[in-house]
């Protein structure tokens, strides 16, 4: 099978399927972390290369619903971010709406004023044989829903999240993951679920 995986330049996604033997590429504008099949560039000119599947991780920065205390500083919209979030939608329908048969796209939980559409299912890194949680929701296009292969019990958020609370008292996580590249990468255990189920 034909494979591409859109904004990855970790490699783990594509490396999960090219070594259950397909055709599996990469794409992104940073070079690929691992040697392997992968272009380094803009996606939307090769949507049409005839791929088998997509799975792609678009840029989240200005669509998800973590960035909260920026979109709405002061409680006024940031004009600024508000436009760059209909880029980024733009950029993620074109992804949802290639001419691929198969489709998985990525994200977190967006912002509900740029009205995406519905997502499929959510997914958790616990689900998969990681110690971590971070809810991902996927949009899928002719795949069945991605199964839970190792339920983990104990886990911790892989995520900061509500760090200006700690002044405040209310509860709050600083995370595990140091910087957003750390932060944009698929966990192994779903790379290799993607690849058995859906390959």
């Amino acid at each position: 099978m034909k494979v591409l995986v859109a904004c990855e330049f970790s490699g783990i996604v594509r490396e999960a399927f090219a070594k259950r033997g397909h055709d599996a590429w990469s794409c992104d504008l940073l070079p690929t972390e691992i040697p392997g099949q992968h272009i380094q560039g803009d996606v939307l000119p090769i949507l049409n290369q005839d791929w088998d599947l997509m799975i792609a991780h678009p840029p989240c920065t200005y669509l998800s619903r973590a960035a909260g205390r920026w979109l709405y500083g002061g409680g006024k919209i940031n004009k600024k971010r508000y436009e760059l979030g209909l880029e980024g939608k733009e950029f993620f329908m074109a992804i949802l709406n290639a001419p691929i048969q198969k489709i998985c796209v990525e994200n977190p939980t967006p912002f509900k004023i740029f009205g995406l559409p519905q997502h499929t299912q959510a997914i958790q890194p616990y689900e998969y044989g990681h110690i971590y949680s971070k809810r991902t929701l996927l949009w899928l296009k002719n795949l069945p829903n991605l199964i839970p292969t190792q339920i983990i019990t104990d886990f911790k958020p892989y995520l900061p999240s509500n760090t200006g609370g700690k002044k405040k008292g209310q509860k709050y996580s600083i995370g595990v993951s140091k910087n957003a590249k750390q932060s944009s990468k698929t966990f192994q255990g779903i790379a290799n679920a993607m690849a058995e189920q859906w390959g």
